[in-house]
């Protein structure tokens, strides 16, 4: 960072966990049940239990209220669980800074075996969660379920259809039954219609909590706060200054075992038409009239519903060397495993300017970031256009930062101008503070009934409207994507797109996270 430095007040008091809101703003209804379906499964060892065992450590799940029931088809006792699970608590070493703390969460935990489609196994649910509360004396119709869907979509409609007919408790003293369902949510508008439609005649539509963990990220939760509580950005943030955005997501691995599961969805399904499309929404929406989920929520919808048809000239797909030597993946996949394309809105304050959705496995690099290009200055006296425009980058992951690139002189005794940035890196600027896992959050806002970050129907449908029919034409071969060789760019055609789409090239500078 150096002398240009961004300079951001410092604050006292901030708590080492970083999320927003105070341990005591939990509300003070009856016992907590947090119920993870698929609990022997990757997704709820590798991040539902570890997000959980977070929280409890920092003091958002007290053991006196909560318990935490693991449910799958796997026959295995509560120890076999635990000891599943603690893998995943502690180092590699086996060592852990917190090892009291993870011996008293993992006792919260019981778990029960049975089917996804049968009554005999949630009633047994129902009765192991019924007994918890009840030690907890937890008045009827103030006690709180959690479900917790670590499950593929498949199974969604039989494990809701179970959970309403057995295990649903009493609401009318504040207590609730929520879940909360993982993508992808559907593979088309079609699927993803009938879907919300299982789910949606089971349950109403604030008991549901479609979890996308890219809403959960510090730097994608700090969008709306730099757009709207900031005076400079609110003149620039339109059409007549901003040239370009671009949304990125590079990962410099390929499927790694995960080819036949990627193969039925790709790079489109799995990443862009989520994660990304609800990074542009941050990005372009208008300012909510409060925040209130739903008036956030609405704003959203209005950005999709806004959004052209996909057209195949702005569209370059690609698919490294390599993907089908997998034995899960089919010799002749048009799977793209790379996938670049503008998506424009149509409206006014962003007509004519494209946002540019780019994903791809198996890059140089691994981040994922936004960066947002000016336009040109009018009359340029200093001549330097040709050293890079202003941007605004938003750097999500690896080394969360915000920065901006600008012109500025080079010191010495000529005039002359050289590119350099305001930095904000967060691993300098807020030392000894931990950034949560985006699961901690969601879960938390879940708990708390705050359905800000969470995806609603009206909006997972407007978002499948954009995409279907670009899917379909890849799905019935009409668009085939580009070979391209593992840890390059991707196709030269997704940068040929770039610079027609009006992007220009910052040469001769790159941006170095500053080192502590």
């Amino acid at each position: 960072m150096g002398s240009s430095t961004w300079s951001v007040e410092k604050r006292s008091g901030l708590r080492s966990d970083s999320l927003s809101k105070d341990i005591d703003n939990l509300p003070e209804t009856g016992c907590l049940s947090i119920i993870v379906l698929g609990a022997s499964g990757d997704l709820a060892k590798k991040k539902t239990f570890p997000a959980l065992f977070n929280l409890y450590r920092q003091g958002f799940l007290h053991s006196n209220e909560v318990h935490i029931f693991g449910y799958a088809r796997t026959k295995i006792s509560d120890d076999e669980l635990r000891n599943r699970i603690r893998g995943y608590l502690i180092n590699k070493d086996g060592t852990s800074e917190h090892s009291e703390e993870v011996s008293k969460f993992l006792q919260l935990i019981k778990y029960v075996s049975g089917s996804y489609d049968a009554e005999d196994g949630f009633r047994l649910l129902d009765k192991e969660i019924a007994e918890h509360e009840f030690s907890k004396n937890s008045q009827e119709g103030s006690s709180r379920r959690l479900f917790y869907l670590a499950l593929p979509p498949s199974v969604y409609p039989s494990v809701c259809r179970m959970i309403k007919l057995c295990c649903m408790n009493k609401s009318n003293l504040g207590g609730w039954t929520r879940i909360v369902v993982e993508k992808p949510f559907g593979k088309d508008l079609d699927s993803a219609e009938q879907l919300s439609a299982q789910i949606g005649e089971l349950f109403d539509e604030p008991q549901i909590y479609r979890i996308d963990h890219y809403l959960g990220k510090e730097l994608v939760q700090n969008l709306l706060v730099l757009r709207f509580a900031n005076r400079m950005f609110l003149p620039l943030w339109n059409r007549d200054n901003i040239d370009n955005v671009q949304i990125v997501f590079r990962e410099d691995f390929g499927t790694e075992g995960r080819g036949g599961y990627f193969d039925e969805y790709g790079i489109i399904r799995d990443i862009i038409q989520n994660h990304l499309l609800q990074v542009l929404c941050l990005v372009a929406m208008e300012k909510p009239v409060s925040l209130k989920p739903e008036h956030i929520r609405d704003e959203k919808v209005k950005v999709l519903q806004s959004v052209l048809p996909i057209t195949d000239d702005e569209v370059v797909l690609g698919q490294y060397e390599g993907y089908t030597d997998d034995p899960t993946v089919p010799d002749l996949s048009n799977t793209p495993t790379f996938a670049s394309m503008i998506l424009r809105i149509h409206n006014e304050r962003w007509e004519g300017v494209p946002f540019i959705l780019k994903a791809g496995k198996a890059l140089n690099s691994r981040k994922a970031e936004i960066r947002i290009q000016f336009k040109d200055v009018p009359g340029d006296i200093y001549r330097c256009q040709r050293q890079g425009r202003n941007e605004f980058v938003i750097r999500l992951q690896p080394s969360e930062a915000i920065y901006m690139k600008l012109t500025v002189k080079q010191p010495g005794l000529e005039m002359s101008t050289v590119q350099s940035e305001l930095d904000l890196s967060y691993g300098q600027r807020y030392q000894g503070v931990t950034i949560p896992e985006a699961y901690e959050r969601l879960i938390l806002d879940t708990i708390r009934g705050d359905q800000q970050h969470f995806v609603r129907r009206d909006e997972l449908k407007a978002a499948w409207e954009i995409f279907t029919p670009l899917l379909h034409r890849i799905d019935n071969g009409e668009m085939k994507p580009i070979p391209y060789k593992p840890g390059s760019r991707g196709p030269a055609e997704a940068d040929e797109l770039l610079s027609k789409s009006g992007y220009v090239q910052t040469h001769g500078y790159i941006w170095i996270p500053p080192t502590l």
